[in-house]
Order: C-alpha cells, then structure tokens, then sequence
C-alpha cells in the first residue's frame, strides 16, 4: 500500500488551525493531490464551509472527546473515505500524549507537523498555562505565529519557543496574511567589542549565541555561571553555564560553553564564578560541528545568586 502523507496541524484554542488547515487545502493547491480526509478535533470560532469541502474533494470527521481520539476512530475513517492525504487539527487543550501514543493506520506517515501561535493572546497563555501552550509547539517543523503588528515582541517569542523546540522554523504573519519581516531586537546592544551579560538576559544571549555565533566572534563577554567540571571532563576545558527553565520545573536543564582553560582544576565543580572570556568560532566535539568556544581572559569568584535559575523570556 502506498504511504498516506498526514499533514498534523497543532496549537491552542482559536489560535488559527482552522484558517491555516483551509489556505492550505483552498488555495495552496492541495486539493490538487487528491482525497482529503480531515480529523478534526476542535470546533473553534471559524467552521468549515460543507461545499467549500465538497469542492477540495475533502471529507470531514468530528472527533468530540479526547477519549474518542482512538486508533479503531482512525482506521474505521480510513476505509471509509480511503484518503489520499489527511489533516488532523489537534485539540489544544488535549494531551499531546493522547495523540503520540495513540497508533495511526498502517499507511499513514506524518509527513509535516505545523503549528499555530497567536500573537495577540500569547503572553496571557504564556503566563497562566505556560506547559500547556508549549506542549502544543514541541513537535512542530513550523510554527506560525499569526496576527502580528508593530508592537508583537518576535525576539520574545522565538526565545520562547526556541528553547522548547530548537528545529522549529518560525513565521510570523500579520493580520493581513502578509509575512511580518521586521528584524528581532535583543535586550541587549552587540555593537561593541565587550558585552556584560546580566542574569536576567543569559539565556536569551546564550540562544542567540548557539544560532549565530559569528556575530559575537572576538567579542569579550562577562558573565556570572556556575561551574561544570566533573572529573570526567576533558583536560582543560570547563563549561561555564546557568540553569535555565525551557518550560515549566521538570524542564530545566544547564545551558554553558565549552570554555578552554589550562587551569580548569582550579574551579571546583558547581561553583560560581565571574568570567570574562573572548568567543571564538571553531569546531568542538561537543557541538558535532563548529560553534562557539570560549577563552578566559579573567575568572573571579563569586557569590551564588538570590535565583540560580534564568529564563528565555
């Protein structure tokens, strides 16, 4: 049997799923590749138009109830309507588990996973159900933040999503459906040849650093970290880095540099220091590849802080 590309469309509630699952089938020519079969397992605030389908050649399958979302639902849906392509437009307010662990048919291959962000609404997410809203985008090749302006925070968002998902491509449209091409802002000014990093923007120089490192090549940044330095570490090399929180407590994880250092036995293992190192740009086993490598050109003690951990917002 021939594979069933399944097209998996993710997000929150009224995030645009909808919109983006008709452009697509409407008028990006999918319909042109046959039968389409749409799971759907949201009813959000803009429905699907019965002739509209009838003329993509799509069929339709309500799916109510996180319970009902089961493999014997998808496979009686295949033989019924024999598809030549689906969507399933994910519940945002389901477990993502449900829908991972939860066995397609046979011929059925997840060929692109997209997923929907809305700008005027995501903060508020953000703040109050933070897990939730990121589960959503973990597993997405693209993430579409939608309904965009002037005032939408994109370095904020990709940081955000960046740090739950680091393959994700992100698009940022705006109202209009146009693509919002206005560069991303950091907190912090890199014009200069010396940098002093505050707790508060760690993370988000630490991402930006990891996806262009070249930007900060020969620059000296400070920083306060602490110490990675077990005794199974390379011979001179440490990695200076923070704990940061990607999501929620059970996703912190330590974000560092590998750093050169002939003296790195003098630093104790989980101890704080001041650092002020020049980044370099070189291959490093540990990245699998080039990036950046750091060279102390001081290293003082230091107190450990009120908050050990750092943030991507």
């Amino acid at each position: 049997m021939d594979e069933i590309p399944v097209y998996l469309f993710t997000g929150f509630m009224d995030s645009g799923k909808t919109t983006l699952i008709k452009e697509t089938l409407l008028e990006n020519g999918f319909s042109e590749q046959g039968k389409t079969l749409i799971i759907c397992c949201e009813d959000g605030e803009i429905e699907y138009d019965k002739q509209e389908l009838a003329q993509a050649n799509a069929q339709i399958v309500m799916v109510e109830n996180e319970e009902d979302y089961t493999e014997d639902l998808l496979q009686k849906a295949f033989v019924k309507y024999l598809p030549d392509q689906v969507f399933i437009e994910y519940n945002g307010t389901w477990g993502m588990d449900t829908l991972m662990e939860t066995p397609m048919p046979e011929a059925w291959t997840i060929v692109q996973s997209l997923a929907t962000v809305d700008a005027t609404t995501f903060d508020m997410y953000l703040a109050n159900m933070r897990t939730m809203i990121m589960e959503q985008l973990f597993m997405a090749d693209v993430v579409i933040v939608n309904r965009c302006d002037d005032d939408t925070d994109k370095g904020k968002y990709r940081r955000n999503i960046k740090a739950r998902n680091r393959k994700a491509q992100i698009v940022y449209e705006r109202e209009d459906g146009s693509i919002d091409n206005r560069e991303e802002e950091l907190p912090f000014d890199i014009s200069g040849n010396e940098l002093d990093i505050t707790d508060a923007d760690y993370a988000i120089w630490y991402m930006d650093c990891m996806e262009h490192p070249k930007n900060y090549v020969g620059k000296k940044i400070t920083f306060l970290a602490l110490v990675y330095n077990p005794e199974k570490l390379k011979k001179g090399v440490f990695v200076p880095g923070r704990f940061a929180m990607t999501c929620c407590v059970d996703d912190i994880t330590f974000i560092g540099f590998k750093c050169k250092y002939p003296k790195e036995e003098e630093l104790p293992h989980r101890s704080w220091i001041r650092i002020t190192a020049e980044v370099a740009y070189e291959f490093a086993r540990e990245y699998k590849g080039k990036g950046p490598v750091l060279y102390p050109v001081s290293i003082e003690k230091a107190k450990k802080p009120d908050d050990e951990l750092v943030y991507f917002s």
